[in-house]
This record gives structure tokens, sequence and C-alpha cells, in this order.
């Protein structure tokens, strides 16, 4: 794909307390998603989360989106279970009301423009969260959770995760102590992993793509062409809405 054909692709920054070379808080993106992104052909830009009090205007949120031709929800900090009706377990961390605002905000309005949607980690609790699905908050300690974990996961066939993996068995590197409860209105579980948790989720109704993962494909995509082939997938219909 030629660098004027790159289609753009929103990704909502995070936020982050501190960092050294800009000595301030910052409002950041990983480093290897951003590449997996550009890699595949798109041209990634990081989005300011706007939603004061915790509450982004729909109006705007859908008119930022608007110049876009696909969006991906990164990973991060916890949702606030307030958000799906319940009280917070010990474990929770990095709750931020605006980003959670924002975020859920961005799933609804991508959803409603049918704009292709990537959803990771982080990303696909909150499009589960918004469409009324819950979590478990904690995976039952250090023992049981994904993080910094690499294992099997198996991919439904048919789905589009695995047109875009190529693959009913992909190897998926994890990090998070939480998982999906109750799945979301309409979305249908396209992967999971030995222990069952889910792995990947999409939304038959959208009129776009839309595909979630549990796991961070941009850790393994450079030399692992499933993963690389879900960021792939999500430029090309990117780049199909674009024209």
């Amino acid at each position: 794909m030629s660098f004027a054909a790159r289609p753009l692709i929103a990704i909502p920054a995070r936020f982050a307390a501190s960092t050294s070379a800009l000595r301030y808080a910052a409002e950041v993106n990983a480093r290897a998603l951003i590449e997996a992104v550009w890699r595949a052909g798109g041209e990634p830009v990081t989005l300011h989360p706007h939603a004061p009090g915790g509450r982004a205007d729909p109006a705007e949120v859908g008119a930022r989106l608007a110049r876009f031709y696909g969006v991906l929800l990164p990973g991060g900090g916890d949702v606030a279970p307030g958000r799906y009706s319940a009280e917070p377990h010990a474990s929770v961390y990095d709750v931020d009301a605006e980003q959670d605002g924002f975020d859920l905000e961005v799933a609804h309005q991508a959803m409603e423009l049918g704009l292709p949607l990537l959803a990771i980690c982080r990303g696909m609790q909150v499009v589960n969260v918004a469409l009324g699905g819950t979590l478990h908050q904690d995976m039952g300690g250090p023992e049981r959770s994904h993080r910094h974990y690499v294992h099997r996961v198996a991919v439904r066939p048919g789905t589009l995760l695995a047109r875009a993996t190529g693959a009913t068995q992909v190897t998926a590197s994890c990090y998070h102590h939480q998982r999906i409860d109750r799945v979301g209105m309409g979305l249908t579980v396209t992967a999971r992993a030995a222990d069952a948790t889910v792995e990947g989720l999409e939304l038959p109704c959208h009129r776009g793509w839309f595909v979630a993962v549990q796991w961070h494909p941009e850790d393994t995509a450079c030399g692992d062409a499933a993963q690389r082939g879900v960021f792939g997938a999500l430029v090309r219909a990117a780049a199909h809405t674009g024209g």
C-alpha cells in the first residue's frame, strides 16, 4: 500500500502518570502497537481522551471519528467496576474515569458508524461493558492470572478471527488479571484458553469488521504471521471502508 493510501486508524491514548523523556504526565500508546498498524499499511493516529467528569459527549466523539476509516481500542488499566454495576475488588488498578468515559463512547460510536474495530485486552473488556456485559474483576490471584503469560488459544473456525490469523490455534501473549464474565448483548465468543477464559469476541450484527481479543497481538506481530494477520485484517477492512 502506498503512503498516500494509508487509511487513518484512530487509537485512543492511554494516560501515563509520568514519562522520563517528556518530564511530565503524558498520553501514550505502545510503540509495538503503533508499529504493528503501520507495518500493516495503516496510519495510526493517537486520540486525546476527552470525557470531563467521566462522560464523553456522543456527538463530539462521533464527529471526531468521522474522518477515520478504522478504530483500535488498546490495552490499559482496569475499567471501573461501577460501569457494570459492581463493587470494586481490592485488585482493581489504574482506573481513570475520563479514560473509561472516552473509551466506552468510542466503542459506541465506532459501532454506530459501522467502522472497522479491533479491540485488544482492556479494549475487549470495554466493548463487552459497552454492550451490557460484565467482568470477573480478578482471576484468582497471581497463580491464575494471565500476566506475562504466553499460551495456546483455540479459535473457532469460520470466524473473522480465524480468517485474520489463518489458524484455529494461536500462541497468545497475555497480560491481564480480569476476564469476561457475562458476554455483552449481540457478542459471540470466538476464542477460548484452556482454562475457559474468553479470548475472542465478535459482533455479527456490526456493519463493519469487528474483532476483539483478550491477548496482545502486538507483542509478537513482528515474528508471528497469525498475530500480524490481525492488524492486516483491520487495515484491509479500513481501506475498504475508505473507498
